[in-house]
């Protein structure tokens, strides 16, 4: 398993480090347009591994995109992240144009690639590579909702006073502030609904709080987050290198299902190593459907932003 990070900022480099660490590829390259920048990153986390038990190979190259070649699987962090007070939507004009470049200059070394975007705005963005690159709807996946879904448990850990391993829930819909459908009434304790320990209003705000999770992060840090996101990727890096067909909410391209159509948003997806095996329609409450075709409108407003 070889693999490409494009962009060594602070998600790029931790994607990197997490894939790495867990030590299921043979390969990975961080690409960069900055001089140098992704190569001392990789020479960094090189001397990392002889302390976290790693026999992956990271290399790094200032944007030569043949040292590319052969990926199976390719992640585009690259863009400009967000400050505080801006929107994920509105990085497009700048973010749209790199995204575009780098997914074609991916594919010329790498045909055969599964690319994984993670610049926002993170739906659009992966929409606009299917539309761009015309790779079947089964190779491009969006990160979004596996990182929501991450700062869902959080909250949701946090409000039951229960340790993590404890808590499972799901975010489908828009990777926005006001895009995410978290599912709280689907939310358990090891098994158990979670509204069997909080009460309703308690379970209101851990939605409202896993909506902001994103803008929290970026006005503690002054910019977007890096850890979380990077633990993400990681985690559908390895469920495609492994084959091992779990589940995850990721931005997929529906055609018919939940009833839209013709944009990418957060759906359950079970991954392996063609990319989206299947998109899991689950069943949703009429309040649970209201939300998710409200997301998918902002979506497409975002999306009709794009120069296509």
């Amino acid at each position: 398993m070889k693999v490409t990070v494009v962009g060594a900022g602070a998600v790029g480099a931790s994607c990197a480090e997490y894939i790495a660490i867990k030590d299921f590829a043979s390969e990975v390259v961080i690409l960069d347009i900055k001089e140098g920048f992704a190569e001392g990153k990789a020479m960094d986390l090189m001397q990392t591994a002889s302390l976290n038990g790693f026999d992956t190979k990271i290399v790094g190259t200032t944007n030569d995109y043949s040292k590319t070649a052969g990926s199976d699987v390719c992640v585009i962090t690259s863009g400009i992240p967000r400050k505080p007070g801006m929107t994920r939507e509105e990085l497009i004009g700048i973010n749209a144009g790199i995204v575009k470049s780098v997914s074609s200059s991916l594919l010329e070394h790498s045909p055969n690639t599964i690319i994984i975007v993670v610049s926002n705005p993170m739906d659009t963005m992966a929409y606009l590579v299917h539309k761009t690159t015309g790779l079947p709807k089964n190779r491009v996946i969006g990160m979004g909702g596996a990182l929501d879904s991450a700062r869902f448990k959080y909250r949701l850990a946090e409000a039951l006073g229960a340790p993590i391993s404890d808590v499972d829930g799901m975010v489908i819909g828009g990777h926005s502030d006001k895009g995410m459908v978290p599912l709280i009434e689907k939310a358990t304790r090891n098994s158990v609904v979670v509204s069997e320990f909080i009460s309703k209003e308690r379970m209101q705000q851990v939605v409202e709080d896993t909506k902001v999770g994103g803008a929290t992060l970026t006005g503690l840090l002054g910019t977007s987050a890096w850890y979380a996101p990077g633990a993400a990727v990681s985690e559908l890096v390895k469920a495609i290198a492994l084959d091992s067909k779990k589940m995850f909410p990721c931005s997929a391209l529906l055609e018919g299902e939940y009833g839209l159509n013709d944009l990418s948003i957060g759906v359950p997806c079970v991954l392996g190593a063609n990319g989206i095996e299947k998109i899991v329609e689950i069943s949703l409450t009429d309040a649970e459907k209201a939300k998710l075709s409200e997301s998918a409108e902002g979506v497409k407003k975002t999306n009709g932003l794009l120069e296509l």
